[in-house]
């Protein structure tokens, strides 16, 4: 779903970063700002918004053109309806890496919530138009960002939360992609009884919305394809951006009003590519992050001699010779190794890098190229198990499909058993 000049994708290959097979016939991606963005930067002192607003970008409309086929995600599996809203938020205790005259460090956060009954609230969007229409420039002339942007989605805006207290996974994108590549998966595991707040990180996705009209572009794009910046400063910041999540949602004056229906002792976080990478570093940050995922994406920091400290992890990728052990990305086997508590090396046969995300569900509406992998089996597979891995350790729920193969997926197979 991205494409990098040619350095970039060497550079980038152990994060698995290369333009997958499916979407090879994407168009180049614009990298950088632009200069009508940058020329903002320089002359307001304050380019981000204020941490006070509260609402959601409005620009994303619910209706399509006449004889316009809609996209829909698949149907979450769990018991509970879902309800959506979305946060902005501004730690203005660091500076940005990729925009120090920032006011701030911006993100915008969707939490996914089981909701207390059906039909309460709106439909929630997918993403602004501005939002998907740069993502789609990056997949082809094929893909119109406006169908995009109304893809369908199963929770309600601010419906009311369901009663209970729940445990709290946190969501990171893949590099220069935004939250919203996650949804099926945040909104599968909001109808199972979790409370999942997806994080879009400021300046490393082609476009993220923010209120009041702006847009951040992938200023991060240009510092790591043209200026050498080493990954390790994208998982570094995603941890620290994590860290202030946490702060505002389960701190003493959290942003959320039902922030109560939240288990501070039950968090979990999962990722897809370097939003993977970033779970481990979070959890080497962080110790209220209890159990974490990396979706198929390179370990840019090794872990520390101490590993996670006992903590459970899962690494859940392709099986091919990028994730397979001793594949081309060495840093699979080096974590591996470091990881000192429960944990599973899990790959997919007939995957490839976006499947652990909405992209086999764009690609198919949109008919780009198909892996071998169908897309309800990639989305099954996904959401099997992240939900059994959290469900075992979040909620010490026994989930055996962790425990090795088995005949319901055949396409999954366990390494180093």
């Amino acid at each position: 779903m991205i494409r990098f000049s040619r350095a970039a994708s060497a550079a980038l290959l152990a994060c698995s970063l290369a333009l997958p097979a499916a979407l090879a016939t994407a168009g180049p991606a614009t990298a950088s700002a632009g200069p009508e963005i940058n020329s903002a930067f320089q002359a307001s002192p304050s380019p981000l918004v204020p941490a006070a607003w509260r609402s959601a970008p409005t620009n994303a409309a619910q209706d399509v053109a006449p004889g316009v086929v809609r996209a829909e995600l698949p149907a979450p599996t769990g018991p509970y309806s879902v309800g959506s809203t979305v946060l902005p938020l501004v730690d203005r205790s660091r500076t940005d890496p990729w925009v120090p005259t920032a006011d701030g460090r911006a993100l915008m956060v969707t939490l996914h919530y089981p909701a207390a009954r059906a039909g309460n609230g709106r439909p929630a969007p997918y993403a602004t138009r501005e939002e998907a229409r740069l993502l789609a420039e990056q997949l082809g002339p094929g893909v119109s960002g406006d169908v995009l942007a109304r893809t369908r989605t199963h929770s309600r805006t601010d419906a009311r939360p369901a009663p209970g207290r729940r445990p709290l996974v946190l969501l990171s994108p893949g590099f220069s992609v935004s939250r919203w590549t996650l949804t099926h998966l945040a909104e599968d595991l909001a109808s199972r009884g979790y409370v999942v707040a997806s994080v879009d990180h400021a300046y490393e996705s082609y476009g993220i919305s923010l209120p009041g009209g702006r847009t951040l572009t992938c200023v991060a794009c240009t510092a790591l394809d043209e200026g050498g910046v080493h990954g390790s400063v994208v998982t570094s910041t995603r941890a620290a951006d994590m860290r202030y999540v946490l702060d505002r949602l389960t701190g003493p004056r959290p942003v959320w009003k039902h922030a109560d229906v939240i288990d501070a002792r039950r968090i979990g976080m999962a990722g897809h590519s370097i939003g993977g990478a970033s779970a481990a570093g979070t959890m080497v940050a962080d110790r209220r992050v209890d159990a974490g995922i990396n979706m198929d994406g390179s370990f840019w920091e090794d872990l520390p001699a101490e590993g996670l400290r006992g903590r459970p992890f899962m690494m859940l990728g392709t099986h091919d010779d990028m994730h397979l052990p001793g594949g081309i990305d060495t840093s699979w086997d080096r974590a591996w190794t470091a990881l000192d508590g429960w944990k599973r090396w899990v790959t997919v046969a007939g995957s490839e890098h976006f499947t652990f995300s909405d992209g086999p569900v764009i690609s198919r509406h949109f008919g780009l190229p198909q892996p071998e992998l169908p897309t309800d089996r990639a989305v099954a597979v996904t959401r099997t198990y992240v939900a059994a891995f959290f469900d075992q350790h979040l909620r010490g729920l026994a989930r055996p499909v962790l425990d090795g193969p088995s005949p319901e997926n055949p396409e999954v197979h366990f390494q180093h058993r």
